[in-house]
């Protein structure tokens, strides 16, 4: 499962059926224009012309999945803290954003910058690290972003000018992609689908917390320290991350297999041993032309995908505690645990969601059934934005007011996120990773331009008015997972790409029946 997003890992209840995540785990087919064919039947079809498809044998420990629990766990806490470090990468800095401006001889929007390059870099990177991992396996990847991330954040706690101040974050940000777009196939390689409540939980837990506790930790360290020691802690974080992936397994079931063809042509001097992905896998010139081609393609053709990408950023939190109260950075920073907290709620509740999906697909699944938290959340998401604009402008409404506000958006943030990532993962089960990738790289572009102009907005046009306009983009948003509820499944049914799937009644259920009979 070399490119499975995270999201269709973490999705209760999976997003792709157990057939589809072996189909993955075996052989990821990239070609845009595939014909599906079973697994079964390339292998057969192999065998009869002489070639001896290698696969794991069961009960010897050569799959990750026999794995002990103690090796799987520690591939799932080291993975879980990679993804860690790149969540506080992009967000640690904002702990002190006003020190590099005035030591660096700068402007604040020159400054902002150096969280609009490292989100880029989130966009753009696992385009080319997710086919990367194809051909390598998942360890090596892994590595290379980690000792380049560590290797760019050099520069910036060194940075004696803006330019490489900016340079170095642009360049860190491109390394540390690799853990999240790799999180997800790493999970599926270890654990099968029964088995992932805990593991989910605790990637869930790194890949949402950590966002929120980089502003935590980055205002106490720039109060106390300065803007330079931020950098310094995030440097030794990511060399400590360095250090785990030394000694991280590989884990990539293709990547194992052909490991174990290449010993047995060697042993046997039988040069027909190979893998499925050997066999059936372009070149990594081609995978590499697909990869990029793909989700640029889905995007512009897919509405689904248009409709779905939102990023919104933390940057106008601070302003209502330090601009507006008074408070100090490390004091501005702990409110960030209000967002903390209604993260927490959200995934505490998700096991709701999967009763709801349960009863709503009794009679057949289909995708527009993994909407109903999206829709909860687009009801949240303004509710929570209206609440931030009436009470974080005004600094004789109390504080907790605006910190009620960050509990409902981290609570709508990550419903709609696992909500909506979902619904891709279903709506495009076949192109799943493509699908993801488009998302993700649109939701990271849009988002890296929002530290360009969030300060201005705030203070020209006033806090509750930016909040207010903010609120009513919330308003206008919010149909969407609606109209996609009632809509969707024409709107998959005249894409090429799209699940098939229909949404069936009991009547629908009983005439099938009916016709089933009438055929036998």
């Amino acid at each position: 499962m070399a490119s499975e997003p995270a999201e269709a890992v973490f999705a209760r209840p999976p997003a792709l059926s157990q057939e589809q995540e072996d189909e993955y785990r075996t052989l990821d087919r990239r070609d845009l224009f595939w014909e599906p064919t079973t697994l079964a039947a390339l292998e057969r079809s192999y065998t009869a012309s002489g070639i001896h498809v290698v696969r794991f044998e069961a009960g010897k420990g050569e799959d990750p999945r026999e794995w002990s629990k103690r090796r799987k766990w520690f591939v799932t806490l080291t993975t879980a803290f990679l993804c860690t470090s790149a969540a506080l990468g992009s967000s640690i800095v904002t702990g002190d954003m006003s020190g590099p401006v005035s030591d660096l001889n700068t402007t604040q929007e020159i400054v902002n910058l150096t969280v609009t390059c490292f989100v880029i870099g989130f966009g753009i990177g696992p385009l080319f690290f997710a086919p990367l991992s194809e051909v390598t396996g998942r360890r090596l990847p892994y590595s290379i972003s980690i000792l380049f991330f560590f290797i760019f954040t050099l520069p910036s706690a060194l940075a004696k000018n803006a330019a490489t101040l900016v340079i170095g974050r642009q360049l860190a940000g491109l390394a540390a992609s690799a853990p999240i777009c790799n999180v997800g196939g790493s999970v599926a390689d270890i654990w099968a689908v029964e088995e992932r409540g805990l593991p989910m939980a605790t990637f869930s837990f790194a890949i949402f917390i950590g966002p929120c506790l980089g502003p935590i930790i980055g205002s106490w360290i720039g109060q106390e320290a300065g803007w330079r020691w931020i950098y310094w802690v995030l440097f030794i974080f990511t060399g400590c991350a360095f250090i785990l992936t030394l000694f991280m397994p590989e884990t990539l079931a293709s990547a194992l297999l052909k490991k174990k063809a290449k010993k047995l042509r060697k042993e046997t001097g039988d040069p027909n041993y190979h893998t499925l992905e050997e066999l059936e896998s372009p070149p990594f010139s081609q995978m590499m032309a697909t990869a990029l081609w793909r989700p640029l393609v889905m995007l512009f053709s897919e509405p689904i995908l248009a409709f779905m990408t939102m990023y919104l950023l933390f940057f106008a939190f601070p302003i209502a505690f330090v601009d507006i109260r008074d408070f100090s950075a490390g004091l501005s920073g702990l409110t960030f645990v209000s967002i903390m907290l209604g993260i927490c709620l959200a995934m505490a509740l998700m096991p709701f969601q999967e009763r709801i999906y349960s009863r709503v697909t009794c009679h057949g699944a289909y995708p527009e059934a993994r909407l109903y938290p999206m829709m909860l959340g687009a009801i949240v998401l303004p509710s929570a934005l209206f609440i931030f604009a009436f009470t974080g402008a005004y600094a004789h409404v109390h504080w907790m007011g605006v910190c009620v506000s960050g509990f409902m958006f981290g609570f709508a943030l990550l419903i709609i996120y696992i909500s909506g990532n979902s619904y891709i993962v279903d709506s495009y089960s076949n192109y799943a990773a493509s699908a993801i990738a488009a998302k993700t790289l649109v939701r990271s572009e849009i988002g890296a331009m929002v530290p360009l102009y969030v300060n201005q907005m705030f203070n020209n046009m006033g806090f509750q008015y930016a909040g207010l306009l903010l609120a009513l983009v919330g308003v206008a948003i919010a149909p969407i997972p609606f109209f996609f509820y009632r809509y969707g499944e024409s709107i998959r049914s005249r894409s090429a790409r799209a699940s098939q799937e229909k949404r069936k009644e009991f009547s629908d259920v009983i005439e099938e029946k009916k016709s089933d009979g009438d055929n036998a």
